[in-house]
């Protein structure tokens, strides 16, 4: 058991979801900082243990040197202050490199947070790049977060890619960062925002150039036609049960925002922000019985007025939305 520990320590130090394994720029600095700080406070904390084994063990001339004027003037004042400041003006520089652009026309992209959602917006690139849940970035480009709330307040942390940044209604804070490598990382709501807080996560998909472009060419295109029996019978379940009064799915009749953008679900690697794998029966349930996965949330029930075929043929042919 001994022996894993150290593996149990090493694994935070990596991952999907973690400071100290930055894929950017600004991470970059973030970890370093942390880095400093923890090995800096490691060995003044050594430095203290130090002198408190000599001031119990060393001869007794030397603990009347330690407990001269002289001596408590520079160890106890001089040397703290002297760290202190050190650390703060490095702090500091950290903070303003954190802060300083990196181009001059970054890709801007509109992150809104809801109870208990996402919503992507890539305004730049055109009417219909919307998503939800799910951050796509290309490699190598600097973007800037617009940040704001549909409600309550939250707060944004994709923690290999910056720091933590508040999400208030009415208000938006703007946020600069760059991923360097490609992958797929986690995203989490990190100020308390209502009863599934710790359900409110997405996924951050960095693309290469290209592939994001062909991505966004993706979102924006109207959805696939129905090509089966199936399909064709979920499309007409979606419009029947009302599902379009919330949700909008491009090149259909349905453009609602109230609810998370629809277009191309089957595509996401999770549902309900994090909360399950994206599946079709994951799917089915999440339609037919949205408070037993995530209670609390806005989604009705369909489990009384579907028919369990026709549940089926929905989470069909919203699966298909590729």
């Amino acid at each position: 058991m001994r022996r894993l520990l150290p593996l149990l320590a090493l694994a935070g130090c990596s991952g999907a979801q973690t400071p100290l394994d930055p894929w950017g720029v600004q991470a970059g600095h973030i970890a370093t900082l942390s880095h400093v700080l923890f090995w800096g406070g490691g060995a003044l904390f050594l430095v203290t243990m130090g002198f408190l084994a000599l001031a119990i063990l060393a001869p007794a001339g030397l603990r009347r040197a330690m407990g001269s004027h002289g001596f408590l003037i520079g160890a106890g004042i001089a040397f703290p202050v002297t760290v202190l400041t050190a650390l703060l003006v490095y702090s500091l520089g950290v903070s303003r490199a954190l802060t300083r652009p990196l181009s001059e026309a970054p890709l801007r992209i509109e992150i809104i947070g809801r109870q208990y959602w996402w919503e992507m917006r890539y305004p730049d690139l055109g009417e219909g790049a919307v998503t939800a849940n799910a951050l796509h970035l290309p490699a190598g480009r600097e973007v800037e977060l617009n940040l704001t709330s549909g409600d309550v307040i939250h707060s944004v942390w994709v923690p290999n890619l910056h720091g933590k940044m508040d999400m208030i209604p009415g208000r938006v804070n703007r946020q600069r960062l760059r991923a360097d490598r490609t992958g797929t990382l986690r995203g989490q709501c990190t100020e308390f925002c209502g009863a599934q807080h710790a359900l409110m996560a997405f996924d951050v998909v960095v693309q290469e150039p290209a592939e994001f472009e062909a991505w966004i060419a993706r979102q924006r295109a109207p959805v696939p036609e129905p090509r089966t029996p199936e399909e064709r019978r979920g499309m007409q379940v979606f419009g029947e049960a009302g599902c379009g009064a919330c949700h909008a799915v491009r090149g259909t009749p349905w453009s609602a925002r109230i609810a998370p953008d629809l277009s191309r679900v089957g595509s996401r690697a999770t549902l309900a922000a994090g909360a399950i794998p994206n599946t079709h029966g994951n799917l089915a349930g999440w339609i037919a019985a949205p408070q037993d996965i995530k209670p609390g949330n806005a989604m009705p029930a369909y489990a009384r007025s579907l028919e369990g075929s026709d549940l089926l043929a929905l989470a069909t042919w919203l699966g298909s939305l590729r």
